[in-house]
């Protein structure tokens, strides 16, 4: 029997809708994509989802409260809430520049969280 599944495809900007032909758990066939990134998605996402993160994680001393972050590689789709819960009870200290590692390894996926962007130390009153 062959199962049908639909997907929208975030390889590239374009979004194509895929549709992937199952038979017994394996992709016999994958339609609806516009470019050679539609078919290596659709087997990713089949076998092995994954997902970028992108959050804040607390700086009490920056200029600003809260440091943009992302990991660097994609995280299995079933530990990203982990990795979110992670990174919302984080603390840095600044400064931070942007592209420095945060946290290595986070959720035990060996992926790398770096700073987005830069945040300096809040200036001291006199």
């Amino acid at each position: 029997m062959v199962e049908k599944i639909n997907l929208t495809c975030l390889g590239c900007p374009m979004g194509c809708p895929l549709q992937l032909s199952i038979v017994d758990g394996e992709i016999r066939e994958v339609t609806g994509y516009e470019c050679k990134r539609g078919v290596a998605y659709a087997k990713q996402e089949h076998t092995d989802p994954r997902r970028m993160v992108s959050t804040t994680v607390s700086c009490p001393a920056g200029l600003w409260p809260r440091l943009p972050v992302k990991t660097v590689d994609p995280v299995p789709k079933n530990r990203v809430p982990a990795v979110v819960q992670i990174l919302h009870t984080l603390e840095v200290k600044a400064p931070i520049q942007m592209g420095q590692i945060i946290l290595e390894n986070v959720a035990g996926t060996g992926v790398t969280v770096i700073a987005t962007r830069s945040l300096p130390e809040m200036p001291e009153n006199d």
